[in-house]
């Protein structure tokens, strides 16, 4: 049972711990944890040629979308056109940097990085160790911190606040831009953790016997948080990727809480200053989050309104109150079912980085309305506060271990669990 044979047909859930024996799966099929439910590994159609037709055409995509004009506005017979290398360089100019730098580095930098890692990998390019192990890496921490296809979202939600000053055009490079996010999210999809490592470096062989259907805490292993290689307890360092780890990731909940504490801090400064000023006719007018879903709702338009109202005030509260409940259900303060709380962390997991749509929303309006006299958008510092409280609050949910949630629980018999 120690050979590497069972070890490449098994693998360790990262969200539950539990030990799963590997089914042959087909064309298109996936294995999941039974316990939690959390996807273990999926078996795609051409695994190398569908994330390179995806990479090359998002790259394409990325390309014809800065070259040309994104969006327009006139207003009055004042007409605004921008690009999308313009939106950072207008926060630049505004002293907010900051801001500017978020943009560069979550919308067009890191979604760009990772398709260039997904070609250099899944072609086998001549690299050294080091660097394919450090793309690898880079590849699936980054794929998170993408946020394409939020600030399209944005862009659209900024579409229906102007439609009341002006008219709205969209440029050459709006379509390309769309194609862009839908293409670039496939070509992250369909690369398989395990599969990429595999292909890299095989997996080592553990020198013990494994029972599958029971914790690998419980049998001496631990899984790599970054390549999914079964380890031994004691063995800090993989042998495959060279990261480090531990059988729970250490001060888990240490760092949680005060990552949680900093963002609640944050929030306040962040729902009280205004996060953008609107300079009409020399009268300026400062605007806060709340304000603006109040003007949104005023005005009749009831659906942004509650985009901006979820995505900006809901998710970010209940988003803090559901990473404070799981810290206090892991140290055993609340005695909830596992399987609920797996739940509330995936959903945290998933919405938290969609609060960003409010800052890009800014973003976009700094940039587009800039009509000399007659009317200017400016970004104030609670948007940079807010997507301080949204990064802080990512961080927050990345640095819980979710399978502290599962330790309480008893472990079942694999014959139960199938």
């Amino acid at each position: 049972m120690c050979t590497n044979h069972l070890t490449q047909q098994a693998i360790l859930c990262g969200h539950c711990d539990m030990l799963v024996a590997l089914p042959a799966l087909g064309t298109g099929e996936k294995a999941c944890c039974p316990r939690c439910g959390n996807t273990l590994t999926t078996r795609w159609d051409e695994p190398r040629k569908r994330p390179t037709a995806y990479a090359l055409a998002a790259l394409f995509m990325l390309l014809l979308a800065n070259l040309f004009p994104f969006v327009n506005m006139s207003v009055a017979g004042v007409n605004s056109e921008i690009s999308l290398l313009s939106i950072p360089g207008v926060m630049f100019s505004e002293d907010y940097a900051s801001l500017g730098s978020l943009f560069m580095i979550l919308v067009q930098a890191v979604p760009a990085l990772s398709l260039v890692a997904i070609l250099l990998l899944v072609n086998r390019v001549r690299l050294s160790p080091v660097s394919k192990r450090r793309l690898a890496w880079l590849l699936f921490h980054l794929k998170s911190w993408g946020m394409a296809e939020i600030f399209l979202a944005g862009v659209l939600v900024s579409f229906v606040k102007l439609m009341a000053y002006g008219d709205i055009g969209i440029g050459l490079s709006f379509i390309p831009w769309c194609l862009f996010c839908v293409l670039q999210l496939r070509a992250v999809q369909c690369v398989d953790r395990r599969w990429l490592w595999n292909d890299i470096a095989p997996a080592p062989a553990i020198p013990l016997a494994f029972q599958p259907g029971k914790t690998g805490m419980k049998q001496g292993l631990r899984s790599c948080s970054c390549c999914t290689a079964i380890l031994p307890q004691g063995v800090e360092k993989c042998p495959r990727c060279h990261s480090h780890g531990h059988v729970r990731r250490r001060h888990s909940l240490q760092w949680t809480m005060a990552l949680l504490f900093t963002s609640v801090m944050l929030y306040f400064p962040a729902n009280i200053l205004p996060i953008m000023i609107t300079d009409l006719l020399g009268s300026k007018l400062p605007s806060t989050i709340i304000a603006g879903v109040v003007l949104l709702w005023s005005e009749g338009s009831y659906p942004v309104a509650l985009v901006i109202f979820i995505a900006s005030i809901m998710v970010p509260t209940l988003k803090m109150i559901a990473i404070g409940w799981l810290c206090l259900d892991a140290k055993g303060f609340i005695q909830r079912d596992s399987e609920r709380m797996h739940l509330v962390y995936e959903v945290v997991e998933f919405v938290g980085r969609w609060s960003m749509i409010d800052v890009f929303v800014i973003a976009v309006l700094s940039a587009l309305v800039r009509m000399g006299s007659l009317m200017n958008i400016y970004p104030a510092m609670g948007a940079l506060m807010f997507a301080l409280v949204v990064i802080l609050t990512m961080f927050a949910a990345m640095t819980f271990d979710p399978r502290l949630i599962w330790d309480r629980k008893p472990e079942s018999s694999q014959e139960e669990l199938s």
